[in-house]
């Protein structure tokens, strides 16, 4: 087991008055697609407007950017401590039973103490900084892997908390243990072919793995486009959930804006979001 030092860093904690969004208690969504596409800004944003409503939330980036505390607005004062957990070889090959270098390990390590040990938390959310781990080759599971993917699916079967996951596209820390627990996976695309082919390949593997699609959500839309009309062809069938607008206040800035055109898509967003979440609980 490990047991080298570890601190919880919190900063003064604020809480957003609420706006009266009707929630459904501890959701649980991941926020794919392909890089660029703008899925950590929605992540952010998801979290802000959860945290409003009065929810605990845990935002959990695992993405190997790792930009997730950025757009949340966390101060460079806690990121500048932030070691992605991916990154912490010693400690994980040690969960996963090879720190003396065996070749068998755990598929099942230890992890519940991890989220105590290495959130940081402000204004109100939790954040997970968990990062990616290359496997070595195709249908290969090494250690390192096995203890993030070990600790997703911990994450997500916790009660009373909502956790948003900002994933990349191929969904390395997904698996069937994870996906019966995750409320909803979102596809991010931005209007073009390429990328939602991205999208369509990411829903096909997300289907392989038992995951619930609400559908994909278009990002950096401008106002006289209509994705669904120009790229049907390539959507596999996958209905579309909102079309985000190209807002300046988003580019300018690497946290997420208060407020504005993308912020009150998203929020349209998240309460159709919450319907179809409670369509499937009902």
């Amino acid at each position: 087991m490990f047991s080298g030092r570890t601190r919880r860093v919190t900063s003064d904690r604020t809480q957003a008055p609420g706006r009266g969004n009707q929630v459904p208690v501890s959701i649980k969504i991941a926020i794919a697609g392909k890089g660029g596409v703008g899925k950590t800004t929605l992540a952010a944003t998801l979290a802000r407007i959860l945290a409003r409503a009065g929810e605990r939330v845990l935002a959990v980036d695992a993405d190997p950017n790792n930009c997730l505390g950025r757009a949340l607005g966390f101060p460079e004062s806690l990121l500048a401590d932030i070691r992605p957990l991916s990154e912490m070889k010693d400690m994980l090959a040690e969960r996963a039973g090879t720190g003396a270098g065996g070749g068998l390990f755990a598929l099942n390590p230890a992890v519940e103490d991890l989220l105590d040990c290495f959130q940081v938390q402000h204004a109100g959310i939790s954040l997970l900084v968990m990062g990616t781990v290359d496997e070595p080759g195709a249908g290969c599971v090494c250690p390192e892997s096995a203890v993030l993917k070990a600790l997703l699916r911990h994450l997500v079967g916790l009660e009373s908390i909502s956790i948003v996951v900002d994933m990349e596209a191929g969904l390395e820390h997904l698996g069937r243990g994870t996906a019966q627990h995750l409320g909803a996976l979102l596809i991010v695309s931005e209007p073009t072919p390429a990328s939602v082919r991205t999208a369509a390949r990411i829903a096909r593997l997300a289907r392989s793995l038992g995951l619930r699609l609400p559908g994909i959500v278009f990002n950096k839309v401008f106002s006289s486009e209509d994705p669904q009309a120009s790229l049907r062809a390539y959507l596999d069938n996958l209905p579309v959930l909102a079309a985000l607008p190209m807002d300046p206040a988003v580019a300018a800035s690497e946290s997420v804006p208060e407020s504005g055109s993308y912020v009150e898509a998203v929020e349209r967003l998240q309460e159709c979001l919450w319907a179809w979440l409670a369509s499937k609980e009902g």
